[in-house]
């Protein structure tokens, strides 16, 4: 039974769907994170290195979809979630402080801010509605708990070394993502009900997107900054412009309604509010891999392409594109060829495009991503039986 305080913490689905102040200022500092995500990922010069890049952006990117999730399901006007947004902003500041250290110090910096921020939160939501006896959804703040807890024997056990055990995070993350798809399966209480997924409004749509708008501006942000720092030739500034460029269609790409697949579909199915978090990780992972080869691009736009930068210029739009696919797909059950298509151009002249210019690479990618935009079909990028409010690709 549910009672009025109850209510008071849990959102209302009649109760307005716009996101706060404090949740924009979230965004921000996470946002900031992945540009030193993105700068950590140009200063790699091997593929482990890389990788290991990536499994801390998943960390990173997991806080803050979790967090997302948080302030969906309850309301981020009342105190015991504004205490957790504020949290995760601290846990934030800290995984980024120590990602550049994090190969030779700093581990347990990293490690108490991610699991600490996952840790706090559950213990807030359970004690808070313990108290308001709201027993579905402590049951719910419960089963986020018990497996975060559990990720987070690997996650400690891994920084108790000199060096990161590489392996024991692997486990740990993958823990936290898995018992996430599997619906927090816990003794005693069983997974998460479906219903709970299906219970999302417009809010969570709307977070997702304001999130990656943001991101995109890591692509034109650092390399701005690296240009600022040097000269001002035709080149640099070419390859800036083709930054531009890529961020404003990546947006295109991500906008075309996005946030409305996420409402329409999320009412029955409850599947967005489940896949949102991988599909958008592949999208974030474009971003960081895009904004980073835009850092060196304008530092060196001739000569020929390194490998590692090759797979950055190529890769990230790619991955971006990949993500924006696999969520219409996911969500729609309906495959955008058209996008799968142009998805397919810059990796055509991948065998050659090593011998070219790197400001040569970027202009290829960025004209594929065009074909996005400005080729007509758009319009039947749609979930059978959905009305479409829009026409036009992007």
């Amino acid at each position: 039974m549910t009672t009025e305080g109850n209510a008071a913490l849990v959102r209302r689905l009649e109760g307005s769907t716009r996101a706060t102040l404090l949740e924009l200022l979230f965004d921000v500092v996470f946002v900031a994170a992945l540009a030193l995500t993105s700068t950590l990922l140009t200063e790699e010069h091997t593929w482990s290195g890389t990788a290991k890049v990536l499994l801390m952006l998943t960390a990173i990117w997991w806080t803050w979809s979790l967090t997302a999730t948080t302030t969906e399901f309850y309301d981020p006007q009342r105190r015991p979630i504004q205490a957790i947004l504020m949290i995760a902003m601290v846990g934030s500041v800290g995984m980024a402080v120590a990602l550049p250290m994090v190969t030779i110090g700093h581990l347990l910096l990293f490690v108490i801010s991610y699991v600490g921020t996952h840790l706090i939160r559950c213990v807030i939501l359970v004690a808070a509605l313990h108290r308001q006896r709201h027993r579905t959804a402590r049951e719910r703040a419960t089963r986020f708990l018990f497996w975060f807890t559990v990720s987070s024997v690997f996650w400690v056990a891994g920084a108790l070394v000199d060096s990161p055990n590489w392996g024991l995070w692997t486990i740990a993350i993958t823990i936290d993502l898995v018992a996430s798809a599997a619906r927090y399966p816990t003794p005693r209480l069983g997974q998460v009900p479906i219903a709970q997924y299906k219970r999302i409004t417009g809010h969570l749509g709307e977070r997702y997107q304001q999130f990656v708008i943001l991101a995109l501006g890591d692509i034109l942000l650092l390399p701005t900054l690296q240009v600022s720092r040097g000269g001002l030739d035709s080149l640099r500034i070419t390859a800036l412009l083709c930054a531009f460029a890529t961020m404003l269609l990546l947006w295109q790409i991500y906008a075309f309604r996005a946030g409305e697949l996420v409402l329409a579909a999320g009412s029955n199915t409850g599947r967005p509010a489940r896949l949102a978090p991988y599909t958008h990780l592949v999208l974030v992972a474009g971003v960081v891999a895009t904004a980073a080869s835009f850092e060196r691009v304008v530092n060196h736009p001739t000569g020929t392409t390194p490998a590692r930068l090759l797979v950055l210029i190529i890769g990230g739009p790619t991955l971006f594109v990949l993500g924006r696919v696999l969520f219409t797909l996911l969500v729609s059950a309906v495959v955008p060829w058209r996008r799968v298509a142009w998805l397919l151009l810059p990796l055509l002249v991948l065998p050659w495009a090593g011998g070219w210019p790197p400001l040569l690479v970027t202009a290829t990618t960025a004209l594929a991503l065009a074909g996005h935009i400005f080729v007509p079909g758009g319009d039947r990028e749609t979930r059978p039986g959905l009305e479409t409010k829009q026409s036009d690709d992007g």
